[in-house]
């Protein structure tokens, strides 16, 4: 018999869409040529020192021999099938470049890094030393850390997944010096004029006269007071470098930034421009015409180091970059950058971290970016309905503000710069990430980000040394106890996770494996009329003849709750059939039309979802 699609769940997804019926062609091409144009990236960030981990002794500030550190071998392949099965499609791998640490790998040609500008023990993997080389920690054999890594890339591969690393163009590490650069290649500061406080071709900026002096602190010791014959509160610098935080004083704060130094971009310290601007023209026009338009012009040195480095990790098989702090530098720098590196690999994925919403469009169509952070808005916004302290319909407001780009806006719950959700100081207890999940990852086309044990409760709580626990260090040797839980000593395969991160592991996979329906991928979003609670938010996705009904509650305590539907609607509904829900088992949901659309009414449980539509069936 003929064929009826009820707004199809699976047989029009994007693995059966030639399955449909032949009545349904022109909706089957509109639906497929949409996912070709829009791609929903599942970027699953991975703290590369500690993923592999296995010691458990977590003494603060201790050694790499007493906490243990994680290596590229550790992303064995059942490390990356299970990765995959969260439905990422490229890994973050932050701390791969070298950066300044307190270890000894003078035996290596590594010149040994002074911890009066370390932050943590083993360093922030935002202050790099060497641009062209990776962490030596990372690495099994020191003397082939270069090979073990690219052996990770094509790892990564294999599983189908694309490799993205961290660029932090506005700062590196103050005692910058590059071991493994390519023949020919200058390091930075190597042919600056230190006499003068800005020039053009300068990387850095410097205070002439003047040497650098290390913070101090009544409250914070090096290395918590251990022992280190570096340790001692000087660090020759002369002339002072501006700190990376765009502090002028020789001597910064212990809050600014000051283990890094600034670059210089061609910003005079009048903050205007020694370069071209672009022409309002370009917005609208593809990298191809803004790297035509950078052709054949004079441009601070800096910049032409950033475009060799990028394009030289493409070379080596990355496939994209996570810009950090991306906004301390000018859109004009990102415009030459951004189209480089697409002309040399058109599909590169390009993420990079702005928190100023007035500027998100022109790191977008200026800056050719593909991917900006989405915290001040919807991060802030629903970690504030998860901590019950606005109504949850408020994320509308904060999505509206970005409909126009919302695609290139990436949704996170986690990341190495926020709190665990976890910890006492965002919501307590892992299992509020369940609604905020549903909720950040269907509601718009926006890409998603995971933080490696977000999907199986990680808190956040260990003192690892610098800094305070409720986010996982990034500045110390230390173990990941629920991580650890499912790596279960390099097997990965979560045996050693209670009943409840079983679950949450298990329900994180099954919202990711809704993202291969067409109106997750592609559909518009429209708010659900509920009545009954101000802790659920509702929302349909519509794309062709699909539709879901998204309603989460973001409460401890069941809510039941109507939902009105309007006339359109409606129309993507068969009231003959009840609703059936994808997530969990809110089954049999039936729909009532009325004069003005439909309604249906359910039950949620404590902080569950709903993700509904009606069943296909032949007939």
């Amino acid at each position: 018999m003929k064929k009826t699609m009820y707004a199809p769940v699976l047989l029009c997804s994007a693995l059966f869409i030639n399955a449909c019926a032949d009545d349904e062609v022109t909706q089957t091409q509109v639906i497929a040529q949409k996912q070709n144009e829009l791609t929903k990236p599942v970027v699953y960030q991975v703290f590369t020192r500690l993923f592999g981990n296995t010691h458990t002794t977590n003494t603060p500030w201790g050694t790499i021999e007493q906490n243990g550190v994680g290596k590229f071998a550790d992303f064995n392949d059942a490390a990356l099938k299970g990765i995959k099965e969260l439905g990422t499609t490229h890994v973050w791998y932050t701390g791969v470049l070298h950066h300044a640490l307190v270890g000894d790998y003078t035996e290596y040609g590594i010149k040994q890094d002074d911890p009066d500008v370390v932050k943590g023990r083993a360093g922030s993997p935002y202050a790099i030393k060497d641009y062209y080389d990776v962490n030596p920690d990372l690495a099994i054999n020191v003397a082939r850390r270069l090979d073990e890594f690219s052996a990770l890339i094509e790892r990564t591969h294999s599983h189908g997944m694309k490799v993205v690393i961290d660029i932090v163009p506005n700062h590196v590490a103050r005692n910058y010096h590059s071991v493994a650069k390519p023949k020919g290649v200058k390091d930075f500061g190597e042919q600056d004029d230190t006499s003068k406080a800005y020039d053009k071709n300068n990387n850095f900026y410097y205070v002439p006269g003047q040497s650098f002096q290390v913070p101090a602190s009544a409250t914070y010791q090096v290395l918590g007071g251990n022992n280190h014959p570096l340790a001692d509160g000087f660090f020759d610098e002369t002339p002072a470098k501006w700190t990376g935080n765009g502090a002028r004083s020789p001597k910064p704060d212990m809050n600014d930034w000051y283990e890094t130094v600034k670059v210089n971009y061609g910003v005079k310290p009048d903050g205007s421009y020694d370069f071209p601007t672009l022409p309002k023209e370009l917005e609208n026009q593809d990298y191809r015409a803004h790297f035509a338009f950078w052709q054949n012009k004079e441009l601070p040195n800096s910049w032409y180091k950033f475009r060799d480095i990028t394009l030289y990790w493409l070379d080596k098989g990355v496939d994209g970059f996570r810009y950090d702090m991306a906004e301390m530098v000018s859109v004009e720098f990102w415009s030459f950058l951004n189209s480089s590196i697409k002309m040399q690999k058109p599909d590169a994925f390009l993420l990079a971290e702005v928190y100023n919403p007035q500027m998100y469009r022109a790191y977008i169509h200026q800056g050719k970016m593909d991917y900006l952070y989405d915290k001040v808005g919807f991060y802030d916004t629903l970690k504030a309905i998860m901590q019950s302290k606005q109504p949850a319909n408020t994320i509308f407001d904060a999505q509206q503000q970005v409909t126009d780009i919302e695609q290139h806006m990436l949704h996170f719950l986690e990341n190495h710069d926020e709190q665990r959700i976890a910890s006492p100081d965002f919501a307590g207890k892992a299992v509020w990430g369940k609604p905020a999940m549903v909720v950040s990852n269907l509601i718009s086309r926006a890409p998603t980000l995971l933080y490696f044990g977000q999907d199986v409760g990680e808190d956040g709580s260990e003192n690892a040394g610098f800094g305070s626990p409720t986010r996982t260090s990034i500045f110390d040797y230390i173990g990941v106890p629920a991580h650890q839980a499912w790596m279960n000593n390099g097997k990965f395969d979560g045996a050693n996770l209670t009943i409840e991160q079983v679950n949450l592991r298990q329900y994180y996979k099954s919202i990711m494996a809704l993202n291969d329906m067409p109106a997750v991928v592609g559909g518009d979003m429209h708010p659900l009329n509920v009545v009954g609670s101000e802790a659920v938010v509702g929302f349909s996705r519509s794309l062709g003849n699909q539709s879901i009904f998204v309603v989460s509650n973001f409460s401890e305590q069941a809510q039941t709750i109507t939902v009105t539907l309007n006339k359109n609607q409606t129309s993507k509904v068969d009231t003959a059939d009840a609703l059936h829900d994808l997530l969990e088992n809110n089954n049999g949901i039936l729909v009532s039309k009325n004069a003005n659309g439909a309604s249906f009414t359910l039950t949620l449980g404590p902080l569950s979802s709903a993700v509904l539509t009606n069943k296909a069936k032949n007939e």
